[in-house]
């Protein structure tokens, strides 16, 4: 009765968040815009007095007390207790914590403020308020009033400007920015990563026409022989075009100028199904990716993407990129700029996490554990680059709570909302590290069958854990029965025995599917030279590689099909208190905190160099 009941609480909540997250604009960057980022003002506010009265209740909308409200002080009798003023300004986009020293350590409250003027010619459009991200609470105020509130420290959210709201000139924004962690949250309370706080994504308005195309999706059908469609160079393509709002008619219509092609549909309703035949289309693939320029048109008002086409899927113990089996050669990447000790959050940002990566001589790289800001997937697209990008389902959450489950899901949507055209985007991942019990199955089976129902066209996973056995391994997490690939992190070596466990590890799937480990590692202080034995020696972690390839080659089944190791660099983390190697660093990066390459970088390069000849010599 309480597993049926769980399960039903759980549907009503889906039912609802067909409204309540379809709203999220993609593709901010074909649509007219005007930028909010730059300098904001702050006020730390650890009490929330700026949210609370003194009897700890919500500040009524009109209460002069609220930070929200701008208050103008005419004479020295006045009273006011807030203020949006310099010296304290802060940087948007950025998280807090890297930006002063005395936010190094904070987690709670900060107020962010700044004013804008209405932009021009903006008659007879609509105008939106929109986010990259926040973490992790957000509140969003302008002139005194709540355009609403978003939770989720990684994914875009927007909220409409009403008409009779905006003024001509400084429009007072204020933002109240929580990043506190809790048990019902989703990540909960324990992570191994920094809690970067803030807005640390583009902050922009966006202009629309009153009616136009606020989301899409369109690629290969799933369901033709993609070899076939190759060797005649007749490719079916379908999907769908999502307007703001319905009409009781219409035509959209979807170019591709490369192609001479142009397919024009009737609309009616506010969701518009597509279906087409394109000749001649090049896919796109690792060593060739090839984008297009897809123009969707409603009302003569047109907005443009870059595209890719092409079909991952699995077949038996294979993972296929248009037909063909492919090795995932991945690394795992937080959003970090290491050398900075900070959130990544530019397209530069992104430029130099993908530079080390090309580097290495990988084809893929895992983006943990959340979903990284959109210049992410689209540099990936150009640079065929492949990706794996996660909610933050970590460790232990709460898989007893609806409310946890429902958090997770809009998590999951607004995910795949905004990257579903993302052809590098190949594995929707919902979650990581998460321990077997009945109710987390129950949990993590509804994730995978949500993602299913809502992108067909990627493969589903969720990184798993290893429980070792005296050197046998036996992987048959009940979750592998649902998701497309078998992925798991192991740490042989590191946190179970030394390296030289792995000459005589053996390793067994219940499940006839690909193989994938999605972590593997071991820490090293960059500089610090001994003999391999030595823990946290450079040597230690090459050697902790040398072993993990020989096993990969010797000792694996042969659905092995790609590796994501953790992780690329260095990266910040609260739980890592070795004063003598870690100083609050979590050190299995292969490229240390400055920039320096690990001998285990190296390593591995040129294992993947080995990979890559022979991938090239069977496809000649």
């Amino acid at each position: 009765m309480k597993h049926f009941l769980w399960i039903f609480l759980i549907l009503c909540l889906s039912f609802n968040l067909v409204t309540a997250q379809d709203n999220l604009i993609i593709n901010t960057e074909g649509r007219e815009t005007v930028s909010l980022n730059g300098t904001w003002f702050y006020i730390i506010d650890p009490y929330e007095t700026g949210f609370y009265d003194y009897r700890f209740k919500e500040r009524p909308e009109t209460d002069p007390g609220a930070y929200w409200n701008k208050l103008e002080s005419t004479k020295k009798s006045d009273w006011t207790e807030h203020e949006f003023k310099s010296p304290n300004t802060i940087n948007v986009p950025g998280d807090w914590n890297s930006q002063d020293p005395k936010f190094l350590f904070y987690e709670g409250t900060v107020w962010y403020q700044r004013n804008f003027d209405k932009p021009k010619a903006i008659n007879n459009k609509d105008l939106y308020l929109y986010f990259g991200a926040v973490n992790y609470e957000a509140h969003v105020y302008l002139n005194g009033k709540k355009l609403g509130m978003h939770k989720g420290g990684f994914t875009a959210f927007n909220f409409k400007i009403s008409e009779n709201l905006l003024k001509e000139k400084d429009n007072n924004l204020v933002v109240h920015v929580n990043n506190n962690r809790y048990p019902n949250e989703v990540p909960t309370v324990n992570t191994d990563w920094w809690n970067y706080g803030g807005i640390t994504r583009d902050v922009k308005l966006v202009i629309t026409p009153k009616q136009y195309i606020q989301q899409y999706h369109i690629q290969l059908a799933q369901n033709q022989d993609i070899l076939k469609s190759i060797k005649k160079k007749r490719f079916q393509v379908e999907g769908w075009i999502k307007l703001n709002k319905p009409l009781s008619s219409g035509e959209v219509s979807i170019t591709i100028p490369e192609l001479k092609l142009t397919k024009k549909f009737q609309a009616s309703g506010d969701s518009i199904k597509v279906n087409f035949e394109a000749k001649k289309l090049k896919l796109w693939s690792t060593e060739n990716p090839k984008l297009y320029d897809v123009v969707f048109n409603f009302n003569n008002n047109s907005i443009a993407d870059k595209i890719g086409f092409r079909k991952i899927e699995v077949d038996g113990e294979k993972i296929l990129l248009n037909g063909r089996q492919i090795f995932l050669r991945g690394i795992s990447i937080h959003e970090e700029i290491s050398e900075e000790q900070r959130r990544a959050n530019s397209k530069k940002d992104a430029e130099r996490l993908f530079g080390k990566v090309q580097e290495l001589n990988a084809n893929m790289a895992r983006l943990a554990h959340y979903p990284h800001n959109e210049y992410m997937p689209k540099l990936a697209d150009s640079l065929g680059i492949l990706l794996w990008t996660e909610i933050p389902v970590y460790w232990t959450i709460d898989f007893d709570n609806p409310e946890v489950y429902k958090k997770s899901e809009i998590q999951l949507k607004e995910m795949i909302t905004r990257d579903r055209n993302r052809a590098s985007v190949i594995i929707w991942s919902v979650g990581n590290e998460t321990p077997v019990s009945k109710s987390r199955t129950n949990f993590m089976t509804n994730l995978v069958k949500k993602t299913k129902q809502l992108d067909d066209t990627r493969l589903v996973a969720a990184a798993l854990e290893v429980h070792y056995n005296n050197g046998f391994n036996f992987v048959d997490d009940p979750l592998g029965a649902y998701t497309d690939i078998i992925a798991l992190n192991e740490y042989l070596g590191w946190y179970i025995g030394t390296p030289e466990a792995c000459k005589t590890a053996e390793w067994k799937l219940k499940y006839n599917k690909p193989f994938f480990i999605s972590e593997t590692g071991a820490g090293a202080k960059s500089g610090y030279h001994d003999v391999k034995e030595a823990r946290f020696s450079e040597e230690y972690q090459q050697w902790y590689y040398e072993e993990q390839i020989k096993m990969f080659k010797n000792q694996f089944p042969k659905s092995f099909s790609g590796l994501s190791p953790w992780i690329l660099t260095d990266f910040r983390s609260p739980k890592r208190h070795n004063q003598t190697y870690q100083r609050n660093w979590n050190r299995k990066g292969l490229i240390g905190d400055q920039g320096n390459k690990k001998l285990a970088f190296f390593t591995l390069q040129n294992y993947y160099k080995e990979l890559e000849a022979k991938e090239n010599q069977k496809n000649k």
